[in-house]
């Protein structure tokens, strides 16, 4: 029940106009960020919220609209990033995507970094987003920028694998089926838009998550299979290197994300991490009796957080 409330009760959006930002993160490919830049003298000064949507999700999903409006509300620059192909832009790349393109979040923070000369950043991520956050901060170790804060993940997808057989679990067949129905209409329109180079008749294979990740993933996107692209894109596998400080927040009764009780003792060994592991919550939910606040769990922590991130850096 938490799941589907968090992912379709609407946030209010008090967000101003964005400035559309296009990143080139690859030879051929853009991606799209909707950017919220406080004015100027404050700009480079603000700390700045890069949020990362989920699985078939966009900038626009309530999660993001949600936390980037309290990060707005605290005189905070918001950039919400679509994850390539998506929020209507597979136009922007003739590949697909998928968990593992943490590639294309440090192209995002490299070019804010120096074209924009911000000052202070925060990744966060959620669900798949989250994964690539955490996957982005393991990879750059000890060598973040210094402009790079923290890093934060809502129901990461750390293990890729045990998550796509929990999706395909009988109890989970809808949430499955709603991911899967996006993604076919995603091939088809990629296909459209770039002819001779999707065969569509693999769908007729993909009935299930780890179906299409093995048949047309990974064929795309330079796997050996859906088990090499789960093991190459897991963040958990690099969760040990992440140096800057990383909040975590996942819920044990979380309907299709897994975490395994070998990446929970990686998030304890790393004194980088602080791990919030709930009872209750969902998947990128975690809604709480309003006292005070719109009941928003995970987004108050988030930016609890980053208030307690920038006090540290002041000191």
């Amino acid at each position: 029940m938490q799941t589907l409330a968090g992912n379709f009760l609407p946030r209010e959006d008090h967000l101003p106009a964005p400035e559309e930002r296009l990143f080139h993160v690859e030879p051929g490919v853009q991606v799209l960020c909707l950017c919220h830049f406080q004015p100027e003298p404050a700009r480079r000064q603000a700390l700045t919220l890069l949020i990362v949507h989920g699985l078939e999700g966009s900038s626009s999903s309530q999660y993001v609209i949600g936390t980037g409006n309290k990060a707005w509300a605290l005189g905070w620059n918001v950039v919400r990033m679509n994850v390539r192909n998506c929020g209507g832009t597979e136009n922007l790349t003739h590949t697909l995507y998928h968990s593992g393109l943490s590639g294309d979040i440090r192209v995002v923070v490299d070019s804010l970094l120096f074209e924009d000369r911000l000052e202070k950043i925060v990744i966060a991520g959620f669900s798949m987003g989250g994964n690539q956050v955490l996957k982005c901060a393991g990879e750059w170790g000890t060598d973040a920028p210094a402009e790079v804060l923290a890093a934060i993940g809502v129901s990461p997808a750390c293990d890729l694998s045990i998550s796509a057989d929990r999706l395909h679990a009988p109890v989970n067949r809808l949430y499955e089926w709603w991911f899967l129905v996006g993604l076919w209409a995603r091939l088809k329109r990629k296909a459209q838009l770039f002819p001779g180079r999707y065969d569509l008749a693999l769908l007729k294979k993909a009935r299930s998550i780890r179906d299409f990740d093995e048949h047309i993933t990974a064929r795309y996107m330079g796997f050996a299979g859906a088990e090499d692209y789960y093991a190459r894109a897991s963040s958990s596998r690099v969760a040990d290197r992440i140096a800057i400080p990383t909040l975590i927040i996942h819920s044990h009764d979380d309907p299709f994300v897994v975490i395994l009780p070998e990446t929970e003792a990686k998030f304890a060994a790393n004194p980088n991490i602080t791990y919030l592991g709930t009872e209750h919550g969902g998947h990128c939910a975690f809604l709480a009796p309003p006292n005070g606040y719109d009941g928003r769990w995970a987004e108050r922590q988030i930016i609890r957080f980053c208030q307690s991130i920038l006090a540290s850096s002041s000191r």
